[in-house]
């Protein structure tokens, strides 16, 4: 049988979730600490899990205390417009939480998402930066997936899960001008748009014009494939560049893909954890990703 939630139970869940300790939640709501207590272990009965674990003298919440909160947030926020929920009987409203590196490709991220973008009741929360950031807002659950294309280091004790999502190939991308030079010309006489060093791409680059003998002429160096990508566009020089990054700029004839870099390949990974109550919607759209070429 199943049982039925205690909305008031859940409401103080809620605000102890927010505060981080029972001592400032009950102070809040004007409730002594042990009747709030009481409260919120009769909810954690209910459901069966504990949703929070001591962490010195705060409270934080555990894997099923983050789910919980997710709908608590859900259920009061509907309850707040209660007109417009009787007109949408049966709505659900689902939310994904991706992190991507800073870096990484715009329009790899959008091709990412569209499986999701402008479904109804589905809230997609995109967060960037750097990808120690993003993977230890992972481990904290506040993101479902991370998207990279730099696979974290594993070993044994390591909570990743890497799923590779698609290998791109890599160009050199300017002016159509250049179209039907040898690479070994280009490389030698023309300035480059290059990743910068500590990019796995600029390692393969870097043992590419060595095995040829050539030394480069860079023109500039970003860590960022926006930044490459405009740099690109400027005609500062013949980009390094993964062709997906410039779609737009080649199917509009901006730039042209002057020669591929046979044997350098651009990896786009997704990572999760895993977890005994995964977002459902990781899973679908980790199923339904398909990426086009440019």
């Amino acid at each position: 049988m199943m049982t039925i939630l205690n909305l008031h139970h859940l409401r103080l869940f809620r605000a102890v979730a927010r505060d981080g300790t029972l001592t400032g939640a009950a102070r809040r709501l004007n409730l002594s600490q042990s009747a709030l207590s009481t409260q919120i272990k009769a909810l954690e009965a209910s459901l069966g899990h504990d949703l929070f674990e001591r962490r010195g003298r705060g409270l934080v919440l555990t894997e099923a205390g983050r789910i919980a909160l997710d709908h608590a947030e859900a259920i009061f926020r509907t309850a707040e417009d209660l007109s417009a929920t009787l007109q949408n009987v049966g709505s659900v409203r689902r939310v994904l939480r991706i992190g991507a590196l800073a870096t990484l490709s715009r329009n790899f991220q959008i091709a990412f998402l569209a499986p999701l973008i402008g479904r109804p009741g589905i809230e997609v929360v995109s967060r960037s930066g750097p990808q120690g950031d993003l993977l230890r807002a992972l481990e904290a659950m506040s993101l479902d997936v991370v998207l990279t294309n730099l696979v974290p280091a594993r070993d044994s004790l390591s909570p990743y899960l890497v799923h590779k999502l698609s290998e791109q190939p890599v160009s050199l991308v300017g002016p159509s001008g250049f179209v039907g030079r040898t690479l070994p010309d280009l490389l030698a006489n023309e300035p480059l748009i290059l990743p910068t060093p500590e990019a796995s791409l600029r390692a393969s680059f870097d043992a590419l014009v060595a095995r040829l003998g050539i030394v480069p002429r860079i023109a500039a160096e970003a860590d960022d494939m926006a930044m490459l990508r405009l740099l690109a566009r400027s005609n500062a020089g013949l980009a390094v560049i993964p062709p997906i990054v410039v779609r737009d700029e080649l199917a509009s004839g901006a730039l042209s893909e002057i020669v591929r870099l046979e044997g350098i390949m651009e990896g786009f990974f997704a990572v999760t954890l895993q977890r005994r109550f995964p977002n459902p919607l990781v899973g679908e759209i980790l199923a339904s990703f398909t990426l086009g070429g440019p």
